[in-house]
């Protein structure tokens, strides 16, 4: 890591610890996140990236309730439930502790008139998005930098989240995880009021480069295809609660899965960041990163969600016929 500059001025201590603020601010829960990541890109549209992340902290929000829908309590113990959720939330927290003040730092550089990314060191950003902010700020690459951030955020979470080692082993390496896909690791949907629903699988979501790819996917989903004003114009205008309702409401079925509002369901969970070390290295290949991506034809969902949630509903109620107790632990 980066050894911080301690010569700092009065404004730019001020600065920081506004920062710091508004970054705690912001990163009380689900909600308060999907929030911060819209508003700021209202503010600043040239930073795709914060639009995406909304729409990605919406998915995982509604990930979250899922566990305490009614077909989820029925299938999954309680104790395995709140491992689960405990995984989104420390996820989720972590992204946004690092990006919302990089985020934050940009839009004082645009106010203050020149580039103040060498305070990214006092946030404990990697020195790669401190590299990639700088060659953003002489030659704004907006493709570039929302695919940089992608990079760091699935990097950012790899180790103290994905590779925790009570994560993997109770979650990752968990039975319901390999045998079943029931709790939406590998897929991201983006809603329409239209009541359509555009998206991506990923299979190996624990891999770094898989969640990098479906990262850009997404990306170009969001801003390169033909739905992408519909796409937008739901993540811009429609409050997000948590529930899938915010959704499904647009759907032309109705679904008997039940997902709660979250903010009714969970309490704010306090989190640290410790032992923060830098994930990138000096010299370390990113070109394969900036790749472009192949583009997908197969980006309407609908059918498809419609066809998961009968066959979930038929896992539920297979599974409470043989599991003498109701549930998987």
């Amino acid at each position: 890591m980066t050894i911080i500059q301690r010569s700092r001025s009065f404004d730019e201590k001020q600065l920081i610890s506004k920062i710091k603020k508004i970054t705690t601010r912001g990163n009380i829960d689900n909600i308060s996140r999907t929030v911060f990541y819209a508003q700021f890109y209202k503010r600043h549209k040239e930073i795709r990236w914060a639009l995406l992340a909304s729409l990605v902290s919406r998915n995982a929000g509604w990930n979250m309730t899922d566990l305490e829908s009614n077909w989820f309590k029925e299938m999954l113990s309680l104790k395995f439930r709140s491992r689960v959720f405990l995984t989104y939330e420390r996820a989720n927290w972590c992204i946004f502790s690092d990006a919302y003040p990089q985020l934050l730092l940009y839009e004082y550089s645009k106010k203050w008139g020149r580039p103040l990314f060498h305070l990214l060191d006092d946030f404990h950003v990697s020195a790669f998005m401190k590299k990639e902010w700088e060659r953003f700020w002489d030659c704004p690459e907006i493709e570039r930098l929302c695919t940089a951030l992608i990079i760091n955020e699935q990097h950012v979470i790899q180790k103290p989240v994905i590779e925790h080692p009570q994560i993997q082993k109770n979650v990752f390496q968990s039975l319901v995880y390999i045998t079943e896909e029931h709790l939406h690791f590998s897929y991201v949907l983006f809603p329409t009021i239209e009541g359509k629903l555009y998206g991506f699988y990923v299979k190996n979501f624990i891999d770094v480069k898989e969640r990098i790819e479906l990262g850009k996917q997404l990306a170009w989903l969001l801003y390169e295809s033909d739905d992408t004003f519909s796409i937008r114009k739901f993540g811009l205008q429609i409050e997000h609660t948590g529930s899938r309702k915010d959704y499904e409401r647009y759907l032309s079925w109705s679904i008997g899965k039940k997902t709660p509002f979250l903010r009714t369901t969970f309490p704010i969970v306090g989190h640290k960041r410790e032992n923060i070390t830098d994930w990138y290295y000096e010299g370390m290949e990113m070109k394969p990163f900036f790749k472009d991506i192949e583009k997908q034809n197969d980006i309407d969902m609908t059918s498809w969600y419609k066809k998961k949630m009968a066959q979930l509903e038929f896992a539920v109620k297979t599974e409470n016929r043989l599991l003498p107790d109701g549930v998987i632990k």
